[in-house]
């Protein structure tokens, strides 16, 4: 998907001007939510994963929820292209779903690096927050860095699930790896 250059602009002062994290937790997860909505249109998924052209891009967040009412309410009204930005929230992983966006809370039934793994290989934007290694982390991992929200993100994995990302939004991603300052 070719995302508009409106987008582009939008994301790029997001995450450029508006990223300060400060101590408001509140704060931090409406940037992650609106984030998490402006990854759409910079993933191109394989089109068998979309019943037809109108389907809706799917945001689940599975186990722990930390954006309570404010995902929903950044992708009120979202549409990339035809397709409008659904949500949904689900308890645990499993594989088929309908979701290509997947935020992973975990919970003691399921922990990050389960759901992980039964997303691996599926073609699913994963999703993860301040995962502390490599075995934890999403295709997109969100850091803190300077007391801004920033995200990582592993090209090879989202290659695994089948899945391209813009290299607009490679550009603006933190390398993998770096250590986070809180």
């Amino acid at each position: 998907m070719r995302a508009p250059a409106k987008l582009c602009v939008t994301f790029a002062a997001l995450l450029m001007g508006a990223t300060k994290a400060h101590a408001a937790g509140s704060l931090e997860y409406a940037l992650k939510a609106t984030y998490l909505t402006k990854f759409a249109p910079f993933v191109q998924w394989p089109d068998s994963v979309f019943a037809s052209a109108d389907s809706p891009i799917v945001i689940c967040v599975y186990g722990a929820d930390p954006f309570g009412p404010l995902l929903d309410q950044a992708a009120a009204g979202q549409r990339v292209g035809a397709r409008p930005i659904a949500v949904r929230h689900i308890a645990t992983v499993a594989a088929g779903d309908g979701c290509h966006i997947g935020f992973l809370g975990g919970n003691p039934q399921q922990p990050v690096t389960q759901g992980l793994e039964i997303l691996r290989l599926q073609p699913v934007l994963t999703v993860t927050d301040n995962a502390p290694d490599k075995n934890s982390h999403g295709i997109v991992n969100f850091i803190i860095v300077d007391n801004h929200v920033r995200f990582e993100i592993d090209e090879r994995a989202a290659a695994q699930n089948h899945i391209t990302i813009s290299s607009k939004l490679l550009t603006l991603a933190r390398p993998p790896g770096q250590v986070n300052k809180e």
